[in-house]
């Protein structure tokens, strides 16, 4: 079908309103004997002749086959005709005093236009920068095991005298709080974990029950901690990779992810290659409490 055969359709597709009313229609059969002109996208003054491109974007326009341009009601009703699924009401539509009434109608909804796309754009706006239901989930678990691990921190210079152990501790709490601050920023707090009182006191246990067994004990905690958590940020890390609306996130993490790893390295340099069978038991807790803690975070 050559294009003097069919019709064309000038919209506004930069005009929310008529960008998804304009895509429903060319889902129906019979859309693609229609031409679909995109007015927004014109460079040209005048997007057909005696049709300016600044009147085509205030007005619906349709071309007939014929090459009249009509506007308003009996444009939609040339559209309508065009299209098999609603041919009869396009039919009708066209008839007086129908027409003459839809007309009106149409004058009176181009008078509240603007409103109605500021309104959309808005909502659009707020669905953009809105998280959606996933990253909330993970984003939750982060915050509770950032919350965890302060805890951690904090258990073990409750507990430990040693000079090394308590550098080794206030050091790595100061980058823990700066994570935990970090995600405060970007989780809404509707959407912390209801569960944080049980975080902080699990983490508490986690840090002291080893600082009473000495540097060693304390030192694989935190290697078997961080050996975990590196595992779950790489995890999140990738997902986020696959959206570039979530760039900034991904970069937080990461971040947070580095910091992680340092603290593991640290905890692994300071270790001797021996291991007992309490020690091994110990740490199988730990990275078994954390994937337990990360699954109900993000639930509750």
């Amino acid at each position: 079908m050559t294009d003097n055969q069919r019709i064309t359709v000038f919209y506004d597709g930069a005009c929310p309103l008529c960008d998804r009313e304009i895509s429903f229609y060319r889902r129906q059969k019979g859309a693609d004997g229609i031409a679909w002109l995109d007015v927004s996208l014109s460079k040209a003054n005048h997007v057909a002749p005696y049709l300016p491109k600044e009147l085509a974007l205030k007005k619906f326009h349709v071309q007939e086959k014929d090459g009249r341009v009509i506007s308003g009601a009996e444009a939609f009703a040339s559209l309508w005709t065009a299209l098999p699924a609603f041919r009869f009401i396009g039919r009708v539509a066209r008839t007086q005093p129908l027409l003459w009434i839809l007309e009106k109608l149409y004058r009176q909804f181009l008078k509240i236009r603007p409103r109605l796309q500021s309104l959309i754009k808005d909502r659009q706006a707020e669905e953009a920068n809105s998280l959606p239901p996933w990253l909330i989930r993970d984003l939750r678990s982060d915050h509770a095991g950032e919350t965890g691990a302060v805890a951690i921190y904090r258990g073990i210079l409750a507990v430990t005298k040693n000079a090394e152990v308590r550098s080794f501790a206030a050091s790595h709490l100061k980058t823990e709080r700066q994570h935990l601050a970090l995600i405060e920023i970007v989780l809404p707090p509707q959407e912390k974990s209801t569960l944080l009182p049980l975080w902080r006191a699990a983490g508490f246990l986690t840090g002291a029950l080893p600082a009473m067994f000495g540097n060693a004990a304390v030192y694989r905690t935190i290697d078997a901690v961080e050996t975990f958590v590196d595992d779950h940020y790489a995890i999140q890390i990738k997902r986020l990779s696959e959206d570039e609306r979530f760039s900034e996130i991904r970069c937080l993490l990461k971040r947070c992810r580095t910091d992680e790893i340092r603290h593991r390295d640290d905890a692994q340099n300071r270790l001797n290659n021996t291991s007992g069978v309490f020690s091994g038991i110990w740490c199988w807790l730990v990275d078994a409490g954390s994937a337990f803690a990360v699954m109900m975070a993000r639930r509750l």
